[in-house]
Formats: C-alpha cells, structure tokens, sequence
C-alpha cells in the first residue's frame, strides 16, 4: 500500500479551486497558501499589491489507491481554462495563473502526458504552468476551507462544477496491479 501522495494545484482563486478539488472521492486534506513567490511568509495583501510572484495554491493531500494523480489533474482541468493567463473567471493577475507543481520527480512524467493530451482538445496553447515546487507558504487561517465557512461566499466556479467533482471519482479508482 502505498502512502498518501501529495501535489500543488493552482486554479485561479485559491477558494474556488479548493473547495472543488476538496469534494473529490480521493482527496484526504488541503490547505490553501502561495506557491513560487520572491519572498518569504508573503500575507495575502502582500500576494495582490507587492507584486511577490506567488500564486494562489491549493496543497493537495490524496490517497493514490483511490484516485491516481492523472485521475486527479483531469478533474482538476475541468475546473479551469488551461490557455487563459494570468486570469481564472473574473480574477485577473499573476497570482490566479494556472499551475501544477510537483515534489515528485516521478510525478513528471504523468503530469507531462496529461498537459500534451490536454493540447489535443485546445486550438490555443496551454498556459498551465509545470515546474517543480520552489515553495510554499499557508494563507491565512480564515483562506483555509473558505467557502466551506462562507457557503455565499464569492467563487468563480459553478455550482455544476462542484457536482461534477462529487461524481468524478465517486467509486474510487481501482489501482491496475
């Protein structure tokens, strides 16, 4: 058996992106913070006015017996619009780009074989990011499970896509030996 695996998912708005992936059959914890920046223990004021280069990030916690990481970014990816920059629904900065950031090397290969089929259902190219994770560092407590707290609360994803990521892998996913 395999231990718990984890990888950081950017999706736009750090509150929509976890509340959606939190929902999947598979995803044992998240914590929502900043990815990638310049500088250290960046507050969230510091991520939108001092230009800091972090993006909002969600820290995914998931068991691999249950949900494979492919399983997990093809869901992730229909959450977001993978050629847009810098820009998920009505958020627009470098903090709200796409990404996918990785701690495992061996993730890489996987991660890289969803990206080019992804690019077969786009005209346009994909401006998901792919790199190794630089940092991390936890958004303020009232960031973290958000839209869990504040269910009205503001979110640039659809109510149809949190159904969605409910059924995604409902059964789980039965791991080929």
């Amino acid at each position: 058996m395999k231990n718990n695996a984890v990888i950081y998912l950017a999706g736009g708005c750090f509150w929509g992106t976890e509340h959606y992936l939190k929902m999947i059959n598979g995803v044992m914890e998240t914590e929502v913070g900043f990815a990638n920046g310049k500088t250290k223990n960046p507050s969230y004021r510091d991520v939108c006015d001092k230009n800091t280069g972090h993006v909002e990030t969600v820290k995914v916690t998931y068991n691999p017996e249950v949900l494979t990481l492919r399983n997990l970014l093809d869901i992730f990816f229909k959450a977001i619009d993978p050629t847009s920059v810098n820009k998920q629904g009505g958020d627009e900065g470098t903090q709200y780009r796409t990404g996918i950031y990785y701690i495992d090397e061996a993730d890489l290969p996987v991660i890289n074989e969803a990206i080019e089929d992804l690019t077969k259902h786009y005209n346009k190219p994909i401006a998901t990011e792919v790199v190794q994770l630089g940092n991390f560092y936890m958004a303020e407590e009232y960031h973290q499970n958000y839209l869990f707290k504040n269910p009205t609360g503001y979110c640039h994803l659809t109510q149809s896509l949190f159904e969605y990521a409910k059924n995604a892998n409902k059964n789980g996913y039965i791991m080929q030996k």
